[in-house]
């Protein structure tokens, strides 16, 4: 999994492992800086971490190919994108781009970018949600996995309606995940089907 703050769907996913029945394990979590609650959540679950800013490398393509390899090292069959605010290069989707997951707090295509829900709730919608994509080389254009629906009430505030949709996106990543990692998944253009 790769963080960049609080942890808080990494801590989802932690729980559901502990599960034997989850079928799924977090084998790694990396970060884009250090000193957060997620790596403390890691390191709590005895799970190894690493460390890669981006201020640290020559180059952002540098940077890129280190955190491919500081993923590839621990051989996951889905690199997950809890939180983590920085986009990968062209490296990282080589090796990872049909298994990269990120979450995005609106129903995309709907209202992509860094502020989801504060867009969502300008615009006047009724309903919106949380996606499971995978990542391309786009900004949260990459094919679709799952969606769930939150409504949105006339009296929410940006905090109010983001809470909702945190709690949304923490089931159906754990609820999507685990699907994924017992069924296989497959993508057909913009399609992702799971199961065999």
């Amino acid at each position: 999994m790769l963080v960049s703050g609080a942890g808080t769907n990494l801590q989802a996913l932690l729980d559901a492992c502990a599960d034997p029945g989850y079928g799924a394990a977090v084998v790694a979590v990396g970060a884009d800086r250090g000193e957060i609650p997620a790596l403390d959540r890691a390191a709590a679950a005895g799970i190894p971490t690493f460390v890669h800013r981006v201020s640290d490398f020559p180059s952002r393509p540098g940077w890129d190919a280190a955190l491919t390899a500081a993923c590839a090292e621990h051989e996951p069959d889905l690199v997950i994108s809890a939180g983590f605010m920085k986009l990968v290069g062209g490296i990282f989707l080589d090796r990872f781009g049909d298994r990269f997951i990120n979450t995005h707090p609106a129903l995309l295509p709907s209202f992509p970018g860094m502020h989801g829900v504060r867009d969502a709730l300008a615009h006047g919608v009724k309903l919106t949600g949380c996606t499971i994509f995978l990542v391309d080389e786009g900004t949260d254009s990459g094919p679709i996995i799952a969606q769930a629906a939150v409504p949105v009430h006339d009296d929410d505030d940006e905090p109010a309606l983001r809470e909702r949709l945190q709690q949304a996106e923490r089931a159906l990543l754990v609820q999507t995940v685990g699907r994924m990692v017992s069924e296989g998944w497959s993508v057909q253009g913009r399609k992702v089907r799971i199961g065999r």
